[in-house]
């Protein structure tokens, strides 16, 4: 057959007016699947992190790049990858949906509700993996976070911005100690993230109705990967309340995180890599843990713009060792730690915090002037009546100074003591510590410490609400408050009618 020059040319024309074709999509074939993991030959440009999507309708994440073939973890369980099934690289990393309309909901690591309130409208998708910001754009910590704890912000004061360990046995009051943390920040302009990592079902239900029974869900978000997800999801979940977090952040919100808890997330990390076959290191855990959460922790901080991200990371221990290794990585990579002891707990002192394993490394310079004055000698009474109570209980008789001293060891031992759930503003907290502090407690026997406290507290907001109003917006007690707090507190003293005398 003849081809003439125009048909040539119409056809070169034609081509030219045709779209051009789009590009190739690289695509592999499933070798092998097994424990959540499977293993594909043929995606040759992989990217490590990078999310692969599955002929079937899964989803993963590769974690390993072989010479033949990559690994990839799983993110759903019941949805089946069969072998010789096609993956198909996507060319982006795995990204947590982000926007304002998380405010007040139970979401997943893949951002589908688990509180049956609708559809989530999301602002847009962010890299759960981020830079970290450099020393130049951090700022110093000089503001307080109020925790409604009143040991916790006497002795233990936590920053804007820092980054503090709950750290203790099981069923201590760990997470307790924390959603008081959330509790304290409402009407504060914070807002909260509640990741949950490896815990029960039951257990994040009970949680999130406690939040809404006390009225904080308005302003925090609870991400969960309970112990029934993949492996996968459970190493996602911190880094997704994270990126959570830097999107509060960057639209000048201060944001409070807590991850509970960390120990999970680790064995997760242990069992992900065990799977890989990554040589263990110490306790079974890969060389990189330390790494792995130094890179999210490293994340919260204050920034020059002035906002901020504090996380609360919960860690759990066996039988008060705090020397097995998460708990000392932890331990170095914060800037302190409050330790809840199970002796205590069991003893009645709740929160069992441990003064003198607990410490604050730069919550000292932003906590407020109001506490500050009011709790410079409490650290030394309380170490000195744990003293004395150790040479008491072996029988050796004590002098007078003694005796005193642990009379008020003993009524700042009580003090302290707070009840679940209950949350105390600052002021409320400037104004117990300053019972103690002018002795106006030392008459009082050790049962009415507590009802004696709580009833001046509330005699000051009712009866003299503006000077209690002028403390919490200035954080401040000059001298001429302090006197009028001590003519008020005789007042109460000959007003006060103990209920259990």
């Amino acid at each position: 057959m003849e081809i003439k020059h125009t048909d040539i040319v119409s056809l070169f024309e034609d081509a030219l007016e045709q779209k051009p074709q789009k590009d190739l999509e690289e695509v592999g074939i499933v070798l092998q699947v097994g424990d959540n993991i499977c293993r594909v030959h043929g995606l040759k440009k992989a990217l490590y992190g990078e999310v692969i999507h599955f002929e079937g309708g899964n989803k993963g994440i590769i974690f390993n790049l072989d010479e033949d073939y990559v690994s990839i973890f799983l993110l759903y369980n019941h949805i089946p990858v069969e072998e010789s099934e096609v993956a198909k690289r996507t060319g982006h990393l795995f990204k947590a949906g982000v926007g304002m309309g998380l405010l007040g909901r139970v979401v997943n690591v893949l951002g589908v509700p688990l509180d049956s309130m609708g559809a989530i409208k999301y602002e847009g998708y962010e890299n759960t993996e981020q830079p970290i910001a450099g020393v130049v754009e951090r700022m110093p910590i000089s503001q307080s976070l109020s925790t409604g704890t009143l040991s916790v912000d006497s002795l233990v004061p936590v920053g804007r911005g820092q980054r503090e360990l709950i750290i203790g046995n099981r069923n201590t009051g760990k997470t307790a100690l924390a959603i008081n943390a959330i509790m304290s920040q409402k009407n504060k302009g914070v807002y909260c993230i509640y990741v949950s990592i490896g815990q029960r079902q039951a257990n994040v239900a009970r949680l999130v109705q406690t939040l809404q029974q006390q009225g904080v869900m308005d302003y925090t978000v609870v991400v969960s990967a309970d112990a029934g997800d993949p492996v996968l999801t459970q190493y996602l979940a911190p880094f997704v309340g994270s990126t959570i977090a830097e999107y509060f952040r960057s639209k000048g919100f201060d944001a409070l995180i807590v991850y509970d808890d960390l120990t999970n997330h680790a064995t997760a990390y242990r069992e992900m890599s065990l799977l890989l076959r990554r040589p263990p290191g110490r306790e079974a855990y890969p060389g990189d843990v330390f790494y792995l959460h130094s890179r999210l922790l490293e994340r919260a901080g204050r920034l020059a713009d002035g906002a901020s991200i504090t996380a609360l990371p919960i860690v759990q221990i066996q039988a008060d060792d705090i020397t097995s290794y998460i708990p000392t990585n932890l331990i170095s990579i914060t800037d302190g730690q409050i330790f809840l002891d199970t002796r205590l707990f069991n003893r009645g002192i709740r929160p069992a915090v441990n003064v003198g394993l607990s410490v604050s490394r730069v919550g000292g310079a932003a906590q407020t002037e109001a506490i500050k004055r009011m709790t410079k000698a409490l650290r030394l009474e309380l170490a000195q009546y744990h003293e004395l109570l150790d040479f008491a209980q072996f029988g050796t008789e004590l002098d007078e100074i003694s005796q005193r001293r642990l009379a008020r060891g003993e009524r700042a031992v009580e003090l302290l003591k707070q009840e679940q759930f209950v949350s105390y503003s600052f002021v409320d907290e400037c104004l117990m510590l300053f019972l103690l502090k002018e002795k106006f407690l030392d008459m009082l026997p050790i049962k009415q410490v507590q009802e004696f406290a709580r009833h001046f507290v509330s005699f000051v907001q009712n009866i003299y609400k503006e000077f209690y109003d002028t403390i919490y917006e200035t954080e401040k007690i000059t001298d001429e408050q302090f006197k009028e707090m001590f003519k008020i507190a005789r007042e109460f003293s000959k007003l006060y009618v103990p209920k259990n005398k």
